[in-house]
């Protein structure tokens, strides 16, 4: 990179075509949140469903996120949702990485027919929780990654109430 001052340094930058995340929240007010092993954390989290955006290997173009949201919703929970809300969007890990994460409320949710079902890298369990345990849960430390935590964060805001501590 050349800074402003014309010096130039050499950064190491992890390419990454973009994600989604979606706070899905099921008819009694819970939210479904994935358990998967994740070998960088060295432990299993508990997740708000995500994936990555899929890039077209002819073109090159990324995939809507909108589209990839409802396919990740299916794959991991099994479940399709009649209304989508577009919350936010943030970079990830702006000072080494281009990802770039769309963060959705998905409600109104039923079951898939044909389910999609997970990527074949994925072991996940689904988890229902209460959504107002849910927030608890990141407030006592045991939601620890970001998309969740921001995610949940954002349903309480928009619920108006915390967790329970």
């Amino acid at each position: 990179v050349e800074r402003a001052d014309g010096r130039r340094l050499q950064r190491d930058v992890a390419g990454h075509p973009g994600a989604v995340a979606i706070v899905a929240l099921d008819a009694d007010a819970r939210v479904l949140l994935v358990r998967q092993w994740r070998h960088p954390a060295g432990r299993a989290l508990l997740e708000i469903p995500a994936g990555t955006l899929d890039r077209d290997p002819a073109s090159g173009a990324t995939e809507d996120p909108e589209v990839a949201a409802r396919r990740e919703l299916e794959e991991e929970t099994g479940c399709r949702a009649g209304r989508w809300e577009r919350l936010a969007d943030f970079w990830t890990a702006p000072g080494f990485a281009t990802e770039r994460m769309f963060l959705y409320l998905a409600t109104d949710l039923a079951p898939a027919a044909g389910n999609l079902g997970p990527d074949e890298d994925e072991a996940l369990e689904l988890v229902r929780l209460a959504w107002r345990e849910a927030v608890a849960a990141v407030e006592r430390g045991e939601i620890r990654d970001a998309k969740s935590i921001i995610g949940l964060l954002w349903l309480a805001r928009r619920l108006g109430g915390r967790g329970a501590g």
